[in-house]
């Protein structure tokens, strides 16, 4: 086994903020309920803190992207966000094209914060509509209603921004065909440059798996599925990930370097970060619980581990084979360090079972394979 060389693998940072208005009955993130004032200054203090750590471990590395996630991101301040990316600017090297996304909620954003976004730097921003029909937002114990989404978009592009991405989710409790088409149709109304448009699922650990909702049946979600993806490549938004659609020039960076396998620093509560180094791939992570982060001060991992080949090569087949064309083959060597000859007979089985693309210089799930994508992730497991 070889090393990857840290040079040649892009580096992103992403940065957690966990709060959130209310937490919604479906979602599984680290996300907390907002009881009153939001300790922003305590919080900033201790991101920074991580991110100064941080930056003796990457030897000078550019950060080509920064995702500042959440949790509700909008809820901070204009000056909370301008001295997070004023301290991160101090702290590391950002690439002059530098793409910094914010998460933003409909119900918890303004004129006023959006404009000290865009004056702090935030130039990409991702705003989580999930639906525009009135009774799915209260299925979904969403803070805001249809007209407040649609005024939080209006607002973004009247203070400058040209990259906004729009959440929208489908499948949704008591909801049919026309429904979710009817949902989609006014979120491309809008004319965002990329929609995240993605399948509600219930995950553990999540009001939903405690009191599950009447969902569509398989057969009504494939069928939602394949209509919704032919109605946005008729309005020019091309799939280039599993859920991500973006008009040309337009993809999220940050993501890709996620799907492509690429480094990324973690900064905020219960962030998780990879970086390549002389030992190999190390995955770590921050405290989960806020105030437990808060009083540790930052600039420290909960905890940490060293990825085994067998860890890399399925890690890296769950992020590339998300991508609508895949990853050259020879990308798998150049970012786990193993040989091609360390997945060449599972490449095989999966080619024989018509999951992969018989193309020889690329790794690419098939029509069928992108169907049945945990299946073919399986064979990468054995």
């Amino acid at each position: 086994m070889t090393v990857p060389r840290p040079g040649d693998v892009p580096l992103s940072l992403y940065v957690h903020v966990p709060w959130c208005v209310r937490k919604c009955p479906y979602c599984d993130f680290n996300s907390h309920a907002l009881s009153g004032e939001l300790p922003e200054q305590r919080y900033v203090d201790a991101v920074l803190a991580d991110v100064e750590a941080d930056a003796e471990r990457i030897s000078g590395r550019n950060i080509r992207s920064v995702f500042i996630g959440g949790g509700t991101p909008s809820l901070l301040s204009g000056k909370a966000a301008g001295r997070l990316l004023e301290g991160i600017a101090a702290h590391l090297s950002l690439a002059e094209d530098v793409e910094i996304t914010l998460e933003a909620n409909p119900g918890a954003v303004d004129a006023e914060h959006f404009s000290a976004y865009r004056t702090a730097g935030v130039n990409r921003l991702s705003i989580g509509i999930q639906s525009l029909d009135a009774r799915s937002l209260l299925a979904l114990g969403r803070v805001h209603d249809p007209e407040q989404a649609r005024e939080a978009f209006r607002l973004a592009r009247r203070v400058g921004f040209d990259n906004i991405n729009l959440d929208i989710m489908f499948g949704l409790p008591g909801q049919d065909q026309a429904g979710a088409l009817a949902d989609l149709r006014g979120a491309m109304a809008l004319e965002p440059e990329h929609l995240s448009w993605y399948q509600l699922t219930i995950e553990p650990n999540t009001l939903f798996h405690h009191r599950p909702p009447r969902l569509p049946d398989d057969e009504s979600l494939a069928e939602m599925q394949e209509a919704g993806q032919m109605l946005l490549a008729e309005r020019g938004y091309a799939r280039y990930e599993v859920s991500a659609y973006a008009r040309e020039g337009f993809p999220c960076r940050h993501n890709l370097n996620y799907w492509q396998f690429g480094d990324y620093l973690a900064a905020g509560a219960g962030a998780h970060g990879k970086l390549s180094g002389a030992q190999g791939v190390q995955r770590f992570w921050r405290a989960r619980q806020p105030q437990a982060y808060m009083a540790g001060g930052g600039g420290c991992s909960a905890g940490e581990r060293w990825l085994s080949p067998a860890d890399l090569r399925l890690e890296f087949m769950m992020n590339a084979l998300r991508l609508e064309h895949g990853v050259p083959l020879d990308l798998f060597s150049r970012r786990t360090g193993l040989p091609e000859a360390a997945i060449s007979e599972h490449v095989a089985t999966a080619r024989a079972r018509g999951l992969l693309d018989r193309d020889a210089q690329r790794l690419c799930a098939t029509p069928l394979g992108k169907r049945f994508l945990n299946d073919l992730l399986v064979i990468f497991d054995e």
